[in-house]
């Protein structure tokens, strides 16, 4: 099915672009969200009016997120945790913890939007990115220390 997308959608294009998608995802995810409107003939014009105000406000989300990035930057978190023998914690970081300690320092962020792969169980330093934006993702610095 051919779309029209509304905002950017990560591997699949911003604002104005007219792409094929697969019926179910359109049907069930796309257009019931409002992310993208159906390719119809009425719909191009519409988007095409539309198109200014939608890369003002796409412009306006990535500036809100860049700001915010050049905080998030310089934050670091440290967890305490009881560690077992070899450096194995009793337990993990997750990202519902990072979005914790981020939201006690004053940042509001999902935890959805943190990109942790896996749960950390080991003591460290890791690197955290952050999914602001689809072009903004800053790294948080997350320490794990013996308690």
């Amino acid at each position: 099915m051919e779309i029209i997308l509304r905002q950017t959608i990560e591997n699949l294009g911003t604002p104005g672009d007219v792409v094929t998608v697969k019926n179910g995802y359109a049907r069930n995810y796309l257009l019931p969200r409002g992310f993208a409107f159906e390719a119809t003939p009425g719909n191009l014009k519409r988007i095409s009016a539309e198109r200014g105000r939608l890369e003002a406000a796409e412009a306006e989300r990535k500036g809100g997120a860049e700001e915010l990035a050049k905080r998030l930057e310089e934050v670091q978190i440290t967890f305490s945790a009881r560690v077992g023998e070899e450096g194995k914690l009793f337990g993990s970081v997750t990202s519902a913890d990072i979005a914790e300690q981020l939201a006690a320092q004053g940042f509001n962020i999902e935890k959805r939007l943190i990109d942790l792969h896996d749960p950390i169980k080991a003591l460290g330093v890791y690197r955290v990115p952050v999914k602001l934006h689809a072009d903004v993702k800053p790294e948080i610095r997350v320490w794990v220390i013996k308690s």
